[in-house]
């Protein structure tokens, strides 16, 4: 598990969170929001994106795991090696592109992805397989027009990223400094939670209205990832790079209609 530390004046808030996700899958995630062709990388655009976000998660104060720092130095030397001038006199063979290892190594990695999560979808479709219970006597139908389900599938932890950078960029520039006159993580932790019970679903923007300094932008995203590392709450997404919904899983699991 990676874990960050958050220090305020008084003591110490340790949020750990999932480590599934590593420096291949923050790869993908950038080639796919960028709609990029994998075998074209466009090295020195993924590698300043790259080196981005292991900065916004160094501010966050995640432990990173040293196979994001040894990927990052991989990108370097591949973007230095690729502005190295074309020896002429060589042949097309020997002209081996300095990205085609990296490009091997993602494919490799995303075919082993998709089969994890068609075997994971197998598996989801049989446990949440239910028949819709029968309308009782004298109880109304569904009524028309009413507001419809929505369909949504599980974020990663680079999704939130992404997003949460979104909102951080547009945040005051300031000092990242969590104070005691900051409001604590456990603060925001109810009230995150507050909201989840008063509202069905919320959207990731609306976790962030009342915040007025990146500092707070901060302590919100970490209280975040807390409550989902703890169960009690769920990112889900609509769409690749759509919203992202956060709902609280008993409220949820509520609606579902028991198995018979």
């Amino acid at each position: 598990m990676d874990q960050a530390d958050i220090t305020t004046a008084s003591d110490s808030y340790n949020v750990k969170i999932p480590a599934f996700e590593g420096p291949f899958d923050l790869l993908l995630h950038l080639i796919k929001e960028n709609k990029i062709d994998i075998y074209d990388i466009p090295i020195a655009e993924i590698t300043g994106q790259y080196l981005q976000y292991i900065e916004m998660m160094k501010e966050l104060n995640l432990d990173i795991a040293g196979d994001f720092l040894v990927m990052a130095a991989t990108l370097i030397h591949i973007k230095s090696r690729m502005l190295l001038p074309v020896d002429t006199e060589a042949t097309p063979e020997e002209q081996e592109d300095p990205r085609l290892e990296l490009v091997q190594r993602l494919l490799e990695y995303q075919a082993f992805k998709d089969a994890s999560l068609g075997l994971r979808e197998k598996e989801e479709e049989w446990i949440n397989v239910f028949h819709r219970q029968p309308i009782k006597e004298n109880e109304p139908a569904e009524t028309e027009g009413a507001e419809p389900e929505l369909y949504l599938f599980d974020v990663n932890l680079f999704d939130l990223l992404g997003a949460f950078k979104k909102i951080l960029d547009t945040a005051p520039p300031e000092v990242v400094r969590i104070t005691r006159e900051a409001l604590s993580i456990k603060d925001k932790i109810s009230l995150i939670v507050e909201m989840l019970e008063n509202n069905e679903t919320v959207r990731f923007e609306d976790l962030f209205k009342e915040d007025r300094s990146r500092a707070q932008v901060v302590v919100t995203f970490v209280a975040l990832l807390e409550l989902i590392r703890l169960g009690l709450a769920r990112a889900y997404q609509e769409s690749d790079f759509g919203n992202i919904w956060v709902i609280n899983p008993e409220k949820k699991e509520q609606q579902i209609p028991a198995q018979d």
